[in-house]
């Protein structure tokens, strides 16, 4: 699995010309083979195009400092492998600097964004423009983490070259791109390409929906724009995948339609405000569709509301599946986080949704997402140990009704009410859907359950119905609910 920054994942900044969805059949045209030149598109943005540098204080033993290598640049590994690891060690607090890109979107308010991470931690931050001039940064307006991204404030002398965000939703793959950063501390490069696939997840976040491209990038382009063939920035340059830590054709940018809604936040409050809604959802998995009549890859199932949330409110309950947020199809799990999150804090929404079998329609109030909050989990399960049962078996799972000791053996909450399973078979299909011991079956079928007669009765009229699989409400030692769907046969 990729994870952000790793040694395959690698975060870094460009900027990038897309090509407009909207251009045209001349521009199609004029570029079937690939576009003649994009020099004047270039020239006219290279001044709103940054570099960041930005310096902070590591703690060390007392002596001389190393010499000052940019991150990133053409011989840091040898000065990282002569002075760590040939006895040249520094001694004494000593100031390490990285070098990353960003873009000036208010030219008079002196107003820049960039990655998160490129001036994490940071010290000192000094901007770099085209024409050699330099402004330190004097504010941090504000962060988000998730988005990974920043907006910076300097103070200019005269107005600055600025860029405008450009409808990233308009751009399609196959579109041209040029990039614009400053990889391994050479500012100003440009390369050109394609976008390759959007909407990507890379496993950074709940909210993965970035840009892919082919256009070189490489390390301190992190925090550079996107932009398409009218010279609006659709993105901003975030990670690559490289074994090497440099440009194979595989990057990854946040898509503007995001970023700008994000910067308007921070610059309005300092911070984000996300939307909420308050259930934990799951994918609708091929059998899980199959036990509730719906085709793959459609809605969220919602595993369990928080009681108070919005949603609550609302009256959705564990087991619907939605269908529809504010208009829009959810196609998949991890689509409906994304549109909650970008609806307005106090917005009332419609909702379409799936209620054992009957489609309903409901509206919720959209409430704030808090840092602690998980609006977009994907519950998962794990294997356990079998216990050493003496209930009923069925469909693999020997089952017995909750009782005191049991409670404690299993750790289980006196809130919890079902039935709880004191052995898996490991040949049975409940073992294969990550069933364990310790597990308390709350509904199946849809069916509320408090004896094992009740799972029974459930799976009897599942089978009658023609089904072939039972769906099944399971919830664990630590109160985090799922719906699994277990085979008949």
């Amino acid at each position: 699995m990729m994870k952000k920054r790793s040694a395959l994942l690698v975060s870094v900044g460009f900027v990038a010309l897309w090509g407009s969805a909207g251009a045209g059949p001349a521009l199609a045209a004029e570029f079937a083979n690939g576009p003649a030149s994009v020099a004047p598109l270039a020239k006219r943005l290279e001044d709103a195009v940054v570099n960041i540098a930005t310096s902070q204080t590591v703690k060390g033993p007392a002596g001389n400092p190393l010499p000052k290598v940019p991150k990133g640049a053409p011989f840091e590994d040898f000065f990282d492998d002569f002075f760590n690891k040939r006895g040249g060690v520094p001694h004494g607090d000593r100031k390490v600097s990285s070098l990353g890109s960003g873009f000036v979107i208010d030219g008079k308010e002196g107003l820049i964004v960039t990655n998160n991470h490129v001036i994490e931690g940071a010290e000192e931050i000094d901007i770099n423009f085209h024409d050699g001039s330099k402004l330190v940064v004097e504010k941090i307006i504000g962060r988000d983490t998730k988005a990974d991204l920043a907006l910076l404030k300097v103070t200019p002398k005269k107005p600055l070259a600025d860029v405008k965000f450009g409808p990233s939703s308009q751009i399609d793959v196959g579109d041209w791109v040029m990039a614009i950063g400053n990889p391994f501390g050479l500012g100003g490069s440009v390369s050109l390409g394609i976008i390759s696939a959007k909407s990507r997840d890379i496993n950074s976040g709940p909210y993965d929906d970035y840009l892919q491209t082919d256009a070189a990038i490489n390390k301190g382009n992190s925090g550079g724009p996107l932009f398409n063939m009218n010279g609006e920035v659709i993105g901003v340059n975030t990670a690559i995948i490289s074994p090497t830590g440099g440009s194979i054709g595989i990057g990854f940018a946040v898509p503007s339609d995001t970023v700008a809604k994000v910067i308007d936040q921070l610059k309005q409050y300092g911070e984000v405000r996300r939307g909420w809604l308050g259930v934990k959802i799951q994918t609708v998995t091929d059998d899980i569709a199959e036990t509730l009549g719906l085709p793959q890859n459609t809605g969220a199932l919602v595993a369990a509301v928080t009681p108070g949330s919005p949603a609550s409110k609302a009256g959705l309950e564990a087991g619907d599946v939605i269908l529809r947020f504010d208009g829009k199809d959810v196609t998949t799990m991890r689509g409906l986080p994304k549109m909650v999150a970008q609806a307005e804090v106090g917005q009332a929404v419609d909702l379409e949704l799936l209620r054992k079998g009957q489609k309903q329609n409901a509206q919720v109030t959209v409430g704030r997402l808090e840092d602690d909050d998980d609006n977009a989990s994907d519950l998962k399960n794990d294997l356990g140990k079998d216990a050493d049962p003496k209930g009923s078996t069925i469909i693999g799972l020997t089952l017995s009704p909750l009782s005191d000791d049991l409670r404690k053996k299993y750790n289980l909450d006196d809130k919890i009410k079902g039935v709880v399973v004191e052995q898996v078979d490991p040949q049975s299909p409940a073992a294969s859907k990550g069933l364990k011991p310790g597990d308390v079956i709350v509904e199946a079928g849809q069916d509320s359950v408090s004896e094992p007669d009740d799972v029974a009765k459930s799976v009897e009229k599942v089978k009658k119905a023609g089904r072939k699989a039972v769906l099944l409400r399971v919830e664990d030692s630590k109160g985090d609910l799922r719906f699994v769907a277990v085979p008949l046969s």
